[in-house]
């Protein structure tokens, strides 16, 4: 664990650097709202949305944070940057190379749920980079909430994570983000509650005063040789790729050299800086000149990365490469072969797909890719299966086609050559009444539980569990628990194979013919299992249009005519009643389909389909 900068070390008074960090929905989106309105970012008349760091559609549509993202404010002569970050575990890569440049960090929790799965990772995070934590007890105003017990919680949950000393003598403010209202005194802050608006202390101003005194300004190395880490990339159709990162000493100023350096042992490139940048608000500023501490944007630089360093060229001293947790899942990106190709989107060339991926590792660190034995499919690896389904849906909205295998996780192997997995802490907040389903579901998961407790009418289990468990679970829970229990799950760590987990029982649905869905034969087919599909949509062979009732695939003719004479039947006018679709999102879709499946993705549709589409196909390979 990183140790505190000496006392003695010469600050910036003027700049404070923070981090605001939080479990999912904890509120860190809605109080930087909260300090860019009261930091002055907006003019009075100015109409600003709600969440207004979300600016990424995934981020509005999903209601979470995907991407941290840089703004400042000017608080007198105070300025604070502050980096937004995601809450989720799956997104850690973008925690882990945006805490580097923060001093200090504003912990959000909720008054009412306390500390949970992911409130450990990126505060475990905070402590491995020495920073100082301010608490923030967000939603006094949540009935039933108790803020008074969270300060205790955190402090043991930072013993646990073995934070030093200093880091566990923390600040305390409460309030509501919502609100827009932070004070440190509990009573005083529930008073504010039904304050009126006009009230001197309904407001951010103490949280401002605390930022100022407890958390510490930059170190100054003004002397010193440039030195400077990229911690994250932007790109701009002007001027090229922009690297966004702070100067950890010296100075640099808009068209000078400097040495670009990969890592200790990497090899300076020169190049020239065109322009500098400083975040103001939720936009930038130009600047000629800017100093350590600051948090900038340089442009001109076409062959920086993350995690790089810029160096006065006579000095190409680069800083520690910034930690990257290793990915757990894996999945197959591939060209679309299906029969529908080129109909809904633009197929992509591998090539092409090869392209855009080496892209996007440029920029998402913890996102690797590989080449297979196919030449148009790759192996791509990430930290969950929803930190890649955001990847496949940006895709989508490029217009792009592609198909993508199921997903597994990366094993392991032990010292003693022992197979080890990955293995998740699963928390599952559910009402009492269900609380032995949801215990028989999970153990039937390989899952160990480690923790239950009473809360109300509640019940908090916690279990560990094997990665490969949670595909399809979320969906399985909130089916048993009648849609009220809660998952969060966090990555725990690798340990040893916990043996087989049952996956999908009932076999496929699979079309054996092209055409277009008829209602006739739909209505047919209806006792037999669960339709992904409804009338009028095209079918090709291979095609997964439903769910069988029972064990192995069954091949079904859903394009047959209902055959047309002129003698009347009993049944002749009887109604076709047909049931509604079961529509997959993304990420269901992926953790439904078997190794034999894929699923085909345009910017249209999201179907499932088989691997080899044709009949004879599928026999001869699955038996040999």
């Amino acid at each position: 664990m990183s140790a505190q900068p000496p006392g003695d070390a010469t600050r910036r008074a003027d700049v404070r650097n923070i981090a605001i960090i939080a479990h999912v929905d904890h509120g860190k989106t809605t109080l930087v709202d909260g300090l860019l309105k009261q930091g002055g970012a907006f003019h009075a008349k100015q109409v600003v949305a709600d969440c207004v760091m979300d600016s990424n559609d995934q981020e509005r549509e999903r209601g979470i944070t995907i991407l941290a993202k840089n703004c400042a404010v000017q608080y007198g002569d105070l300025r604070v940057n502050i980096v937004d970050t995601p809450g989720h575990a799956d997104f850690g890569g973008e925690v882990e190379r945006v805490l580097r440049m923060a001093d200090g960090v504003l912990l959000l929790v909720d008054a009412f749920e306390g500390p949970l799965p992911q409130t450990r990772f990126v505060l475990r995070k905070a402590l491995q980079n020495g920073l100082k934590v301010v608490l923030v007890v967000n939603k006094i105003d949540k009935p039933g909430c108790a803020p008074k017990e969270i300060a205790d919680k955190v402090f043991d949950l930072m013993v646990e994570l073995g934070a030093d000393d200093w880091q566990l003598d923390f600040p305390i403010v409460y309030g509501s983000g919502r609100i827009g209202f932070m004070h440190p005194d509990l009573p005083r802050a529930t008073e504010l509650l039904a304050a009126p608006e006009s009230d001197p202390e309904r407001n951010l101003r103490a949280l401002f005063e605390i930022i100022r005194a407890e958390i510490p300004g930059p170190v100054i190395k003004a002397d010193a040789p440039l030195q400077l880490q990229c911690a994250n990339l932007d790109h701009n159709d002007f001027v090229g790729r922009m690297a966004i990162g702070r100067i950890f000493a010296g100075t640099i100023k808009a068209g000078q050299p400097v040495a670009v350096v990969s890592g200790p042992t990497g090899i300076p490139h020169k190049a020239r800086v065109l322009q500098l940048h400083r975040f103001a608000g939720l936009g930038r500023e130009e600047v000629k000149e800017a100093r350590a501490g600051d948090i900038v944007v340089v442009t001109g630089l076409e062959q920086v990365g993350i995690s790089d360093t810029l160096c006065d060229p006579d000095h190409p001293d680069a800083l520690p490469p910034i930690p990257i947790d290793e990915p757990t899942i894996k999945m197959t990106f591939g060209v679309n072969t299906g029969p529908l190709v080129g109909q809904e989107g633009k197929p992509l060339q591998s090539r092409d797909l090869r392209a855009r991926l080496e892209r996007e590792a440029q920029r998402n660190v913890a996102m690797r890719f590989a080449d297979t034995d196919q030449p148009d499919v790759f192996e791509v690896a990430g930290r969950g299966v929803l930190h890649l389904s955001v990847l496949i849906e940006q895709l989508r909205r490029e217009q792009a086609e592609l198909q993508i295998g199921p997903p597994r996780v990366i094993l392991k192997e032990g010292e003693d050559g022992e197979k080890l997995e990955p293995i998740e802490l699963a928390v599952v907040e559910v009402p009492e009444v269900h609380a032995s389903k949801i215990m028989a579901l999970m153990l039937g998961r390989r899952a160990e539980l480690t923790v239950m407790d009473a809360r109300g009418a509640y019940q908090h289990l916690e279990f560990t569990i094997p990665s490969r468990g949670l595909l399809g679970l979320r969906n399985l829970l909130l089916s048993l628990s009648q849609g009220e229990a809660v998952l969060n799950t966090l990555f725990h760590g690798y340990g040893p194979w916990r043996g087989d987990i049952s996956q999908r029982i009932n076999g496929a649905i699979v079309s054996g013919n092209g055409g277009e869905v008829v209602p006739f034969a739909l209505f047919g087919l209806q006792d037999r299992g669960t339709f992904f599909v409804e009338p009028g949509q095209p079918l090709y062979e291979g095609l997964v249009v439903g769910e069988n009732s029972k064990e192995g695939d069954m091949v079904v003719n859903l394009a047959k005519e209902k055959k047309l004479t002129n003698i009347r039947s009993a049944g002749a006018d009887e109604a076709v009643r047909i049931t509604p679709p079961r529509r997959f999102s993304l990420e269901e879709a992926l953790e439904y389909i078997r190794a034999d499946e894929l699923v085909e993705v345009t910017p249209k549709s999201i179907r499932i389909r088989k691997v080899y589409l044709s009949e004879n196909e599928r026999r001869r390979y699955s038996r040999g």
